[in-house]
């Protein structure tokens, strides 16, 4: 018990911190930075590096592309120069496509609001990963980033520790209960915990420096 509490307090100490925190987006229940964050987990589902999605992510805030209006309005080629400033240049012009669709989806049937797609969910969040994967190009695992994300703010999700959160518990030799793992988090917020553990999933050098710091 106590070195696994030591294992996550290491872990937290030097990766905890969201996705979202990292691209910048200061994440609130309010439509911009819902939306900026859909964009984001949208980035982080591809086979890409997750320093390309958010320095991609940052570079469509930078072009204006930060709320479903602006991104329908943009024209495509906005959307392709943006993504390739980004770095995002494999999938730049499948994805400027998605993301122009995927906003004019939001735009359409939730009036630009996320939470609107929240409340058709009616607190399921089985309801919610579905509803989000109505978005062209966000997937389950681009689902799964969005929720793990969003647990801060919509609460009803939490404790979301998916699949790939619990591979970073499986290599850090900590428990795979996504509660268990919440208590030796202690008042760690979720969402801080699943992008640690997901950073270890997906570097085995975080994982090795985590266990060898805790002893």
């Amino acid at each position: 018990m106590d070195r696994q509490r030591r294992v996550v307090r290491e872990l937290l100490d030097a990766h905890g911190r969201t996705y979202a925190d990292e691209a910048g987006i200061r994440l609130r229940d309010t439509p911009q930075p819902l939306y900026r964050l859909l964009v984001l987990a949208h980035l982080l589902s591809a086979r890409i590096r997750a320093s390309v999605a958010l320095a991609t992510a940052r570079a469509l805030h930078e072009a204006g592309l930060r709320d479903p209006r602006r991104m329908a309005e943009a024209d495509w080629q906005e959307r392709v120069d943006a993504l390739g400033r980004g770095g995002y240049r494999r999938y730049d012009e499948r994805t400027a496509t998605q993301l122009g669709d995927g906003a004019e989806l939001l735009n359409e049937r939730w009036g630009g609001d996320l939470r609107r797609l929240r409340r058709e969910a009616d607190g399921k969040v089985s309801e919610l990963r579905h509803l989000l994967q109505e978005f062209p190009g966000m997937g389950p695992a681009g689902a799964d980033i969005f929720l793990r994300e969003a647990q801060g703010v919509w609460p009803e999700a939490a404790p979301y520790l998916d699949t790939k959160a619990l591979q970073g518990a499986e290599r850090l030799k900590l428990p795979k209960d996504p509660e268990r793992l919440v208590e030796l988090a202690g008042d760690t917020d979720p969402a801080v915990l699943a992008a640690a553990l997901v950073r270890a999933a997906v570097n085995k050098d975080v994982a090795e420096g985590t266990l060898r710091r805790a002893g």
